[in-house]
């Protein structure tokens, strides 16, 4: 799916200021590709992410994934439409303390809009099959408070493929992990992300990471740029 970003801002107010955070952003990732944006923090690379996923609405200019124009969508369509075309991995993992691995990655099945048409039994499958494939096929039945970080960010890796994602939103996914986990988070990264032929886009620190990417954009202060000899 791609994603068209034309002239977007965004600014808050606080204490009777203008506080712009984004100026006039214009990028456009092909479907199927996978693209970097970095900078330094403050830049504003969260805050485009979260717009580019229907999380929040921009001040100015629109934003279309695929056909959908999702900056004039109600709140609820894009609730609807992020529960079934997009996946989504945290530096912090996001994962749900009281549920085991499995469970977490049943969650955005279970919620799917179109979940009528999933048994429970194939939900389950599909989780543990997932599951298998980052590694974890022996760890399904225990709590975030029994895995390592890597392992936390596997299991987060599994949830967010679940659906099989049309667009994969990550927000530093290798922040919190050793360079050698790192690496291996971002090969699993990678091959899953080959496999769904899912359009990602990521936003890191890390130079390794970023330099896999096929397209490559560098944020600051609130502006961005396509990286010389990207794509």
């Amino acid at each position: 799916m791609r994603i068209t970003v034309e002239g977007v801002e965004r600014e808050y107010r606080s204490g009777g200021r203008v506080l712009p955070v984004l100026r006039g952003i214009d990028l456009e990732v092909p479907s199927e590709r996978m693209a970097a944006i970095v900078g330094p923090s403050g830049s504003g690379k969260t805050t485009l992410l979260g717009l580019m996923a229907g999380l929040d609405r921009p001040t100015a200019g629109r934003i279309h994934l695929g056909d959908t124009e999702i900056t004039s969508s109600t709140e609820e369509a894009r609730a609807r439409f992020r529960a079934r075309h997009i996946g989504f991995v945290f530096q912090d993992f996001h994962l749900l303390p009281a549920l085991t691995a499995r469970q977490n990655v049943q969650v955005p099945m279970e919620i799917h809009p179109d979940r009528e048409a999933r048994a429970m039994g194939r939900i389950r499958e599909r989780a543990l099959e997932l599951l298998d494939r980052v590694g974890l096929a022996d760890r399904a039945d225990h709590h975030p408070a029994q895995l390592s970080g890597g392992e936390k960010q596997r299991v987060a890796l599994a949830r967010a493929f679940s659906i099989g994602p049309r667009l994969l939103f990550a927000d530093e996914p290798t922040g919190n992990l050793d360079r050698r986990t790192g690496e291996r988070v971002i090969d699993l990264l990678q091959a899953l992300n080959r496999e769904s032929g899912t359009t990602l886009v990521l936003v890191t620190h890390d130079s390794e990471l970023a330099d896999r990417a096929d397209l490559h954009f560098r944020m600051d202060d609130g502006r961005i740029r396509r990286e010389d000899g990207a794509g």
